[in-house]
């Protein structure tokens, strides 16, 4: 692979402290959002507070702009719409209360009729999530995650040591709960589509950390007789080069979607491109740190 950072020396465990302090600021967030969102204190998305999804066809192409600025106009401001132009059909999901989710799709049918006459708007099918049912989502949503993690920490725990395996996990945690609360701070929807992006998060970031554990305990086998901490920082700056390349390139990806990708999945590319940074940033500063401090500084290849 290209180098396009050579010969670096980034004293890498010497900022470790500050780090630390960063990391824990962003788990505290993260920890606040994850109460928050169980208590349904947060912006949640009808998967998990309940609402309504209303999709509805037309006899010719619509601009969902267009569609946004008819449904806004009659008075729906939290709601998702996402369009199906193969098929001319556009989805309307919008939250609220039990009893008003009746009139939801009236409201809508009336607000396209109106500004789309021509287009011919009719019901194509109508969706009813009630709280219960948003209950059960988030309880399967963290299932899901805790499965996820699970899973991480048996294999890494397999391919590496139990000492990696623990790093792993931090950093993995540390990053969901990191994008979690920027989210939560941003007042951003909290649905299932943020669930997916916190998965693949956990996946990106899992990658990009072995990448660094498989260098690092290659570095502590061959050099025994070095301290670990400096074992550790020579690593990571070998790696540092191919670290910066692949996330400098699935970060161009992530920005395509955020920027150009409209508003449908603007969310969940601004979830992946955050993760993105926060993964890698993890790499570096909290998952080779942690097994640092697990191994209580010492090489754990080395026997005593």
């Amino acid at each position: 692979m290209i180098e396009l950072i050579k010969n670096t020396k980034i004293d890498f465990m010497g900022k470790r402290k500050y780090a630390f302090i960063l990391s824990g600021i962003l788990l505290v967030i993260g920890v606040i959002a994850l109460f928050q969102i169980s208590r349904g204190e947060a912006n949640l998305g009808i998967d998990f507070a309940g609402g309504t999804a209303v999709q509805v066809k037309f006899s010719k192409p619509v601009s969902v702009h267009e569609v946004r600025r008819a449904l806004e106009g009659a008075g729906l401001r939290e709601m998702d719409i996402q369009d199906f132009p193969a098929v001319n059909k556009v989805l309307v999901r919008v939250k609220g209360k039990q009893e008003t989710l009746g009139n939801i799709s009236n409201l809508i049918i009336d607000a396209l009729t109106g500004k789309f006459a021509d287009a011919s708007p009719v019901i194509d099918s109508t969706t009813e999530i009630g709280p219960k049912v948003g209950s059960r989502l988030k309880h399967d949503a963290l299932i899901a995650a805790l499965f996820a993690t699970f899973g991480i920490l048996i294999y890494i725990a397999f391919r590496f040591q139990w000492r990696f395996s623990i790093g792993a996990t931090i950093a993995t945690f540390h990053d969901v709960l990191a994008v979690l609360g920027i989210f939560f701070v941003l007042g951003k929807e909290i649905n299932l589509i943020l669930v997916s992006a916190l998965l693949i998060v956990a996946g990106y970031s899992l990658t990009d950390t072995v990448v660094v554990f498989d260098r690092i305990r290659e570095n502590m086998r061959a050099a025994l007789k070095d301290r670990t901490d400096v074992i550790v920082n020579r690593s990571l700056n070998e790696v540092l080069s191919r670290t910066a390349i692949t996330s400098m390139t699935t970060l161009f990806a992530s920005l395509a979607l955020l920027l150009l990708g409209g508003e449908v999945i603007h969310d969940f590319a601004l979830a992946i491109t955050i993760g993105i940074l926060v993964g890698t940033y993890s790499s570096w500063f909290v998952a080779s740190p942690t097994v640092l401090l697990i191994s209580g500084g010492k090489n754990p290849f080395k026997k005593s």
